[in-house]
């Protein structure tokens, strides 16, 4: 994929939201957008934050919430969305300040999702890129998300990564195979720190 935002400004957008956090956390005060932040991150864009707890290299998730659709400007949204990945999550108790010091903070920076259009339901599995999409399912008033690197991480295939995402909608497993379910699909650029406040990269799915 060609890429929308620079190594630089994936570093910012890291940091930005690591700072957010532990500035809510520590003082309950919510931050604004700082003076020096790019133009570009101005822009509206869909994001989501992920925290990961490091515990013997090895990671488990503590928070994820963001904002699927290109609403907020990308700073801002990335404020919001990084306050409430700490502690908004309802799978998740808050975190504790303390806990900043074992969390790595990483940012998927996400395109406008796109309906995946077919003309047989069964057909889905082959317009999805494990490494490239990540999917959103709907059905009436259910919706599920899954990021691109949760299908990556699981080791999941296409069938796999819908049915999952189904599940995450509240939906059975097969919702996805029936007419009037909704699927899209969108990538993202992410950036994430190498260890809690190390150096932020440019994660590769592939």
């Amino acid at each position: 994929m060609l890429y929308s935002y620079t190594d630089e400004e994936g570093s910012f957008i890291v940091k930005l939201a690591r700072r957010a956090i532990e500035e809510y956390l520590s003082k309950g005060v919510v931050i604004d957008p700082p003076p020096d932040t790019p133009s570009r991150l101005y822009a509206k864009s869909g994001v989501f934050v992920t925290l990961n707890k490091l515990i013997e290299n090895v990671k488990e998730l503590r928070g994820c919430i963001g904002f699927p659709y290109p609403t907020h400007p990308l700073v801002e949204a990335t404020i919001k969305a990084a306050i409430e990945s700490a502690v908004g999550d309802p799978r998740f108790p808050p975190v504790d300040i303390d806990e900043m010091d074992y969390i790595v903070v990483e940012v998927s920076i996400l395109t406008p999702p796109e309906e995946v259009r077919v003309e047989d339901p069964r057909l889905l599995p082959s317009k999805i890129e494990i490494g490239r999409d990540g999917l959103i399912v709907q059905r009436g008033i259910y919706s599920g998300l899954l990021l691109p690197q949760v299908a990556v991480e699981q080791g999941w295939d296409q069938e796999e990564f819908l049915s999952y995402c189904c599940l995450k909608a509240g939906l059975p497993p097969d919702a996805w195979l029936l007419r009037n379910t909704r699927i899209y699909r969108f990538s993202a650029e992410i950036f994430e720190e190498g260890y809690p406040r190390g150096p932020i990269h440019r994660r590769s799915l592939r």
